[in-house]
């Protein structure tokens, strides 16, 4: 199909759209359900509309080009137009891309150490640093729902809750192996040392995202072990919910309110399910998507923090970055985001058929 004949197909279901609002008697989810898909269809029929402006006056330029004298004001014309057009065709495929239904969603950020020991707890404490810091940068809010603190201050493993404007749509391509090269705190001789660290990033689940069953639930509660205060080993204030069918299981301890691990222990556990569906499908789909930087493969090294250089290299579309010290603080990790964002953009559009 053509990009005209795509643009017309928009234009018919807009207004499609306006006359379905228009009746009588409609209220309550279907009509916020067809004012959403109107509002979105809208920034697309006002680029579809001066891109076949466009597409005229570019036709009428070249009758005009055979009257000597109005070629003058034809040449004129065409200079604009061969720039506004490009620009209107690139905005046009763009919202084209099919959108992931997740991408206004919040997150959960979860960062596990891997390989390498104490440096590699170390370093899910920059990282966590670095997420936090790009997430005050964005705006975003930034909860910390558990935590399992390292002997030495880093952390075996923190899970937290990101919440704003469009935070899943930004952050999902930070799943993966992340790898840091740098010489330890605990390391004597001034070796270099590699260690990795895991992250993913899941889409925060609604209730209407993931239905479970309550019967399909066992709760357990028990007393926090580690740091957190004067509840810890006082008061059943822990909580572990198991997910029978599958096995999978949430443990949250990190506030004194067992109320308050119950809810967060619920939140992530839907959240893993959901995005367990999501991982379903975007398997099924592998074979069309085997270019795109989204694939959630997580067992994947994406990334590379090399101290000593003071670069990052992002190794799925090999970008390097000198601005180590901008990246692992949050400030500068938009630039690596942007170029993924536009990366996978390009694969979808490669994708379109126009």
């Amino acid at each position: 199909m053509s990009l005209l004949d795509k643009l017309e197909t928009i234009k018919r279901r807009y207004e499609e759209l306006s006359q379905l609002m228009s009746q009588e008697g409609l209220a309550g989810d279907e009509l916020v359900k067809l004012a959403k898909e109107y509002s979105d269809l809208g920034p697309v029929v006002e680029a579809a509309n001066a891109y076949e402006t466009g597409m005229q006056e570019i036709a009428d330029c070249k009758e005009m080009m055979d009257d000597p004298d109005m070629k003058a004001m034809a040449e004129e014309d065409m200079v604009r137009l061969n720039k506004e057009i490009p620009a209107l065709e690139e905005q046009i495929k763009l919202s084209l891309i099919p959108k992931d239904s997740a991408d206004e969603k919040n997150a959960i950020l979860e960062i596990r150490a891997g390989t390498g020991g104490d440096e590699a707890a170390l370093f899910v404490a920059d990282l966590f640093g670095m997420y936090r810091g790009y997430a005050s940068e964005q705006g975003w809010k930034l909860e910390v729902m558990e935590s399992s603190v390292s002997d030495i201050g880093g952390y075996k493993e923190i899970i937290a809750e990101v919440r704003g404007a469009s935070v899943f749509s930004r952050l999902k391509f930070e799943s993966g192996v992340h790898r840091v090269q740098r010489v330890p705190k605990t390391e004597t001789q001034g070796r270099i040392h590699t260690s990795a660290v895991t992250v993913a990033v899941l889409p925060e689940a609604e209730e209407v995202d993931i239905v479970i069953n309550p019967s399909d639930l066992r709760i357990d509660t028990f007393r926090s072990q580690g740091a957190g205060g004067q509840h810890v080993n006082t008061t059943d204030s822990a909580v572990r919910v198991t997910h029978i069918p599958t096995g999978l299981a949430v443990a949250i301890q990190e506030n004194k309110s067992q109320h308050k691990n119950k809810a967060r222990a619920m939140s992530l556990l839907q959240s893993r399910l959901y995005d367990a569906e999501r991982q379903k499908l975007d398997d099924e789909r592998s074979a069309d998507r085997k270019g795109q930087v989204g694939s959630g493969d997580r067992s994947e090294r994406i990334r590379t923090y090399n101290y000593p250089q003071s670069r990052v290299s992002d190794h799925r579309i090999n970008l390097t970055s000198h601005n180590l010290d901008g990246i692992i603080t949050g400030s500068g990790l938009d630039e690596i985001v942007e170029a993924l964002i536009a990366n996978d953009q390009a694969a979808k559009l490669a994708d379109l058929d126009m």
